[in-house]
Formats: C-alpha cells, structure tokens, sequence
C-alpha cells in the first residue's frame, strides 16, 4: 500500500480550511472543488466560462503534480449559481474534459465564495503503469499460449 500524497496549489482557502487541493491514494486522484480565481493577479475573471477555464487550469495543474492529466478525469462535478452560464461552464468541460467522456454532474447552486460563478471538483484514475517490454520478453509471450487458448485446449 502506497502511502497518500498531498498536493496544495497555494489557494487561500486550502489555508482557512485546512485541505489539499488534490490527495493521490494509489491510482485515484481526488482533486476538491476548484473556483476560478487568478491566484497570479488576485482577481476573478468576470464570466463563468473565463471561471470555468481557470478552475481547469489550475485543476489541470494539480492533476500534473499528481502524475495524473485531463484524460484520466473519471468524474466531474460542476456547481454553478446562475442557471443562466450552465451553458457556458458546460462548453469549457466538453473543450477541456471533453476527450476523457468522463461522468458528469452539474448542479446549480450558491457557492461558498463571494464572486464564484463556478466550481469544479473531478476524480481521477491513473493509468497502470505498464511494465516495459523488452526482446526478451516479447519473444517469451510470444511463445506462451494464452490464456484463452489454453482454456480452448483443456476443452
């Protein structure tokens, strides 16, 4: 068993709260709700999709120091206020997760935060390292029935 691994991106509020913006525990990667607010220069973008774009970098960001990426994302959850940028926060998932066709939920919402227009929290599942192959372990499988085959034999 693999021991869990924390990972911060510097917000604010993982301080206030005492949380991680990600926690890897074996292949999963837990990544918590995510607002879109510019760390770099203190501000909030001013639309939900300019939101949602940030949510997703900075989600993205937490997926690499994971050893994880976009297309591992499994589930996504988005919470946005305004039933009206549902829309616009959906286009940027389908633009950014879009490829990972992973389970989706949005539900509209207040946000704990004063100036959210959207978070987005996901889960992901890395995928098994594979082992590498060398010559000499192709030429080994290649001589191994498999196991199909050899059910077909003992038939």
């Amino acid at each position: 068993m693999s021991p869990r691994k924390f990972v911060s991106s510097g917000s604010p509020w993982e301080a206030l709260a005492g949380y991680s913006r990600a926690v890897v525990d074996g292949r999963w990667v837990f990544v918590s709700g995510t607002v879109g607010y510019d760390l770099r220069t203190n501000t909030w973008p001013p639309t939900a999709q300019a939101q949602a774009e940030m949510s997703l970098d900075i989600i993205e960001r937490a997926l690499h120091d994971a050893g994880a990426a976009l297309l591992d994302v499994v589930r996504v959850r988005a919470f946005v206020p305004d039933r009206a940028d549902v829309e616009a926060v959906s286009g940027v998932l389908k633009k950014r997760l879009g490829a990972a066709r992973a389970a989706n939920t949005t539900v509209c919402s207040p946000l704990a935060v004063d100036n959210a227009k959207v978070e987005i929290e996901v889960t992901a599942l890395k995928a098994q390292a594979r082992r590498p192959t060398s010559a000499v372990g192709r030429a080994a499988s290649a001589r191994a029935p498999s196991r199909s085959r050899a059910r077909r034999r003992r038939r």
